[in-house]
């Protein structure tokens, strides 16, 4: 007769799992043999964190959960920061850990703790198997509900002796259903139409709940049907191609930038897949005056600074679809005076042969070797806020930012469930030398599975993103300072590639040269972060532009609609100018 191991195996396999990221242990060694029959293919890496964080990405990528396994204790509880992260990045993961035997659990016992409470606050769902024959109940609800909108995490705990009782032969896995978002409400889309039609000056935020509902194409088509710019969170980049003309690109910099300037005229805010977890509204409605429309297949969050005018539910291309066919277009509109500014920014170091690389010249180079399709993972640290701003993509899920629980370590773990998932794509892992070390080891499994990769690391011997933030705060920073081992000596001493790059003109032919190479490439970039302060400020910006060009940049009439009169142009414009000479004094 078949085991209680066995059995989950099997109900792993009805749900489609391709991967399983882990370590062995003594807990699942039923699990574990019940494996070797089995068509999933177990991915046995160097420390649970990585396993977390490989499924975590892996899941985002697919929209299909992704299962990583640990031993009890120990072993489960490194898995915490990577699960943390899939689950408030809204990425569906299955966590899996071994645990003692139910004999021993009302004692003190060795490595024993309470897993399934220890899961349970950054958990969709969280249970222990305590009898073999309700392991088909548990494995289909924790694939349901991590699934499930809004996805995120579901934890198995699985007893030792429960994994090795015997099971009935009749005991199958569950069927397997897909969720269908509900019709919107016909009400709740006039609703939004007519509000939208009434706007003067609306503006769309999107977040990646629209990249999850595979909704890109429907809104890139309700963003022209009317005629409204649209701007994205770090972790929708894609969802409308940043060179469509109505793209303001990404919005999400705590500091105020221009992107942020736009939703400062707005009166009316169209938020489609939003999810304040990665932008807080105080931050774009700091008043509460805004109108605020939220499309999206699940219910608003409370907060006092997101109160609904509209909320439309329901499948978010059948929303939007159908408020396009009800609204009125806008007139006039012209998002470009806006994202050209930061177009500009980064072309403008195309040619800044300086060195260390300054962070717009590295991406602009980066931009150049990727093709639209090829697949960018961010780290945690200064270098996510520069890719976030500048590195711009024409395709969904082609730029991988954490920006939910926002964990350092993510992106070379990361790259290889990207690989995985997309084995003909080109995969760029971004980050800088402290995330970079604390994941280093799972350099050894993307050779022993013979995956090809690259590493950029962005070599400052600072915590970056820190300094900047002590920076700008208290004018100082401190105990942000560290040392480094030699890269391309430890990229070697794994078996894989190493590189510096001496000079700026280097990075093409070295990314290039990298990629040819068909194995795990680590690419050493030192990198000059003191144009950090830059990114909430653009002085330069001012600078460069004349009045003429001032006039054509900040008018309403280019910026987000017909101009009616002088007294509206002067309400536009008069912030931005004060905002901006403000910074070129300080």
């Amino acid at each position: 007769m078949p085991t209680a191991a066995e059995l989950l195996i099997k109900c792993l396999e009805n749900e489609g799992v391709e991967f399983i990221f882990g370590i062995p242990g003594e807990e699942n060694l039923h699990v574990m043999d019940a494996l070797r029959n089995s068509s999933i293919k177990f991915i046995t890496v160097r420390h649970e964190q990585g396993a977390a964080f490989m499924a975590d990405v892996y899941g985002r990528l697919t929209g299909r959960a992704g299962v990583c396994l640990a031993t009890l204790g120990p072993g489960a509880t490194n898995l915490i920061t990577g699960y943390a992260d899939a689950n408030m990045d809204r990425a569906p993961i299955v966590a899996i850990a071994g645990q003692g035997s139910t004999a021993r659990m009302h004692k003190e016992s060795h490595q024993m703790i309470d897993l399934v409470n220890l899961f349970e606050p950054i958990s969709k769902y969280s249970a222990e198997i305590v009898q073999p024959d309700i392991v088909p109940e548990i494995v289909r609800k924790a694939f349901k509900d991590a699934q499930s909108e809004k996805p995120g995490g579901a934890f198995i705990s699985f007893p030792e002796n429960i994994a090795g009782m015997e099971v009935a032969e009749n005991l199958t896995p569950l069927k397997v259903q897909s969720a269908t978002p509900p019709f919107p409400a016909p009400n709740k889309i006039t609703q939004a139409a007519e509000l939208i039609s009434s706007a003067q000056f609306p503006i769309i935020m999107v977040g990646n709940g629209v990249i999850r509902a595979n909704a890109c194409n429907a809104l890139v088509n309700f963003v022209e049907k009317l005629n409204i710019p649209v701007a994205h969170t770090f972790m929708a980049k894609g969802c409308v191609p940043f060179s469509h003309p109505l793209s303001l690109g990404t919005v999400g910099l705590q500091a105020h930038d221009y992107v942020n300037c736009g939703f400062d005229r707005a009166d009316v805010v169209i938020c489609v897949g939003f999810d304040m977890v990665e932008y807080h509204p105080k931050s774009w409605n700091p008043q509460g005056d805004k109108k605020i429309i939220h499309i999206d297949q699940t219910y608003a969050e409370v907060d006092a600074f997101y109160q609904l005018e509209v909320g439309v539910l329901g499948e978010i291309s059948t929303s939007l679809e159908l408020i396009a066919k009800q609204a009125t277009a806008k007139e006039s509109v012209y998002a470009g005076s806006l994202r050209e500014i930061i177009k500009e920014q980064i072309d403008a170091y195309r040619d800044d042969n300086s060195f260390p690389i300054k962070p717009q010249r590295i991406l602009y180079d980066t931009r150049q070797v990727l093709a639209d399709e090829d697949i960018l993972l961010s780290d945690v640290g200064a270098h996510k806020m520069w890719i976030a701003r500048l590195y711009h993509c024409e395709q969904p899920n082609t730029c991988i930012i954490s920006n939910g629980f926002a964990s350092m370590g993510i992106a070379l773990p990361g790259a290889l469930a990207a690989k995985m998932a997309y084995p003909n794509k080109r995969i760029l892992a971004i980050t800088g030398d402290a995330g970079f070390l604390m994941n280093s080891q799972e350099i050894e499994t993307a050779l022993r599975y013979k995956l090809a990769l690259v590493v950029m690391i962005w070599h400052d011997k600072e915590y970056g993103l820190i300094k900047w933030h002590q920076q700008r705060r208290f004018g100082r920073s401190g105990n942000i300072s560290f040392n480094n081992p030699d890269f391309v000596k430890y990229a070697e001493s794994f078996g894989a590639i190493g590189y510096r790059v001496e000079k700026t003109e280097e990075l093409i032919p070295t990314l290039e040269k990298a990629f040819a190479q068909n194995t795990v490439v680590i690419i050493d970039v030192p990198v000059d972060y003191s144009e950090n302060m830059k990114l909430g400020r653009w002085k330069e910006i001012i600078i460069q532009n004349n009045q003429e060009k001032w006039s054509k940049t900040i008018s309403p009439t280019m910026a987000f609609g017909q101009q009616t009169d002088n007294t509206s142009s002067l309400l536009f414009y008069l912030p931005l100018l004060l905002f901006h000479i403000f910074f070129l004094l300080i």
